[in-house]
C-alpha cells in the first residue's frame, strides 16, 4: 500500500509523496522555469547529491537563520528572484526546513500576485508537521510570526534519508512536533507513542510510521479549518509557551524543543487551575521531559518569557488564549486566561521544578 496520500485545500488537493530515492535521483526534479531556495547547510551536506540542483542558474542558498525569516531578509531574496527574471508560470522549490518552508511560502503568495511552489522537507519537524497546512509565518522585528499566509504548496516530497544528517537536537525539535499531534489526537494515541518513545531514535521504520500518522492526524484538522479560524487552533498546543521560551532565550533552545516545554508547562498550568487531573501531568510528563532533558540547565528567563507570551496573535487585548489539555480525558482547547500576578507564578514555579 502507498504511503501516498492527498491533503484538500482552498485551492484543490494537492499531494504528499514519499520517495526516499530522490536524492539519488533529480533527473526529472530540475527544469529550466524552476527557482531553488536551498538551506545553506543542506547545500553543504548534500553538495554531491544536489549537483545540478546547486549548479542550477536559478538557485538561491539561503542560511536558514530565524534571523533571515523576517520580512526585512526576504526583501534581498525577491530581488534576487526578480533578476532571475522569475514568471508567473515558473515554480519556486524549496529545499529545507521549516525556515526555508515559512520563507518560500510566503514569497510564493506576494511575489507577482501568487507563484506555484513545491516543497522537499528535509528536518524531521518539517516533514511530519509543518510541511502540510499552509501556513507561511514571518516575523517582524522582535516580533515572532506576525505576518503570514495561507498558501498550499502544489505537492511534497518526503525523502527520510535527509534525516540522516540531523543532529541530535533536530531529532528531537521534531519528535516533539510527533509529541504534540499525538496528544491532540487523544490518550490511547499519546500513550501509544510513549511505549514507542525510545525507538523512535533508532528504528527509522517506527519513526517513518509515526511520521505519516502525525501527518494523517494533522490533515482531518487542516481539512475542516484550513484558516485555523476554529478547531486547527488547537494545534498551537505549546506553542503559545514555546515561542516565548524560544524568544527569551534568544533561540538557544529549538522549536520543538521549547514546544515540549511548552506542552509540558501548559499541563502543569491546567493542572494547577483545576482544569485537569494531576495523573495526566504525570503521565504525560515522562516523555515531554525526556525530550527536552538536554535543556533542563538552560536559563529560561520569566519576565522576557511573559513579556514575549503577551504579544502572542492568539490573544485578546486582556486576556491570553492559551491551548490546553481539559478534564478526564484530557482534551486539548483553547481557554482564556488572565496574565494576573497569580498566572505569573504559576510560570515562575514550573520552570523552578523544570531545573531542579
Amino acid at each position: 500500500m502507498s504511503n501516498n496520500f492527498d491533503v484538500q485545500s482552498h485551492r484543490g488537493a494537492y499531494s504528499v509523496f514519499f520517495n526516499d530515492a530522490l536524492l539519488s535521483d533529480l533527473t526529472d526534479f530540475v527544469k529550466e522555469d524552476y527557482h531553488f531556495l536551498v538551506d545553506a547547510n543542506v547545500a553543504r551536506l548534500y553538495a554531491t547529491e544536489l549537483q545540478t540542483v546547486l549548479e542550477h542558474s536559478n538557485t538561491i542558498v539561503v542560511d536558514a537563520t530565524e534571523e533571515n525569516k523576517s520580512i526585512e531578509k526576504i526583501i534581498p531574496v525577491i530581488e534576487k528572484l526578480v533578476k532571475n527574471k522569475i514568471r508567473r508560470d515558473h515554480s519556486l522549490i524549496a529545499i529545507g526546513g521549516g525556515i526555508i518552508q515559512d520563507i518560500t511560502c510566503f514569497i510564493a503568495s506576494t511575489l507577482l500576485r501568487g507563484i506555484p511552489w513545491r516543497l522537499v522537507p528535509t528536518t524531521l519537524l518539517a516533514q511530519a508537521d509543518s510541511c502540510i497546512g499552509s501556513k507561511s509565518s514571518i516575523n517582524l522585528g522582535a516580533t515572532k510570526n506576525i505576518l503570514g499566509t495561507f498558501n498550499p504548496p502544489q505537492n511534497i516530497i518526503i525523502d527520510t534519508g535527509f534525516i540522516d544528517t540531523l543532529e541530535k537536537k533536530e531529532i528531537h525539535s521534531g519528535v516533539g512536533e510527533i509529541i504534540k499531534v499525538h496528544a491532540i489526537e487523544g490518550i490511547k494515541a499519546f500513550d501509544q507513542l510513549a511505549i514507542d518513545f525510545d525507538r523512535l531514535f533508532d528504528d527509522r521504520t517506527i519513526l517513518q510510521k509515526y511520521i505519516r500518522s502525525a501527518l494523517l492526524i494533522k490533515q482531518r484538522f487542516i481539512e475542516e479549518d484550513e484558516f485555523d479560524r476554529g478547531i486547527r487552533n488547537i494545534f498551537n498546543y505549546g506553542h503559545s509557551f514555546g515561542h516565548a521560551i524560544e524568544s527569551a532565550t534568544n533561540y538557544e533552545i529549538p522549536h520543538g524543543i521549547a514546544v515540549t516545554i511548552g506542552m509540558d508547562m501548559a499541563n502543569y498550568i491546567a493542572v494547577k487551575r483545576g482544569l485537569l487531573p494531576v495523573i495526566h501531568y504525570h503521565r504525560m510528563h515522562a516523555i515531554m521531559a525526556k525530550n527536552y532533558e538536554d535543556y533542563v540547565s538552560t536559563s529560561i528567563p520569566v519576565k522576557a518569557m511573559l513579556s514575549a507570551l503577551m504579544k502572542d496573535k492568539k490573544n485578546t487585548s486582556t486576556m491570553l488564549g492559551l491551548i490546553l489539555p481539559v478534564g478526564d480525558d484530557a482534551v486539548i482547547q483553547r481557554i482564556q486566561v488572565s496574565p494576573d500576578e497569580e498566572f505569573r507564578l504559576e510560570c515562575a514555579q514550573f520552570f523552578a521544578e523544570m531545573s531542579s
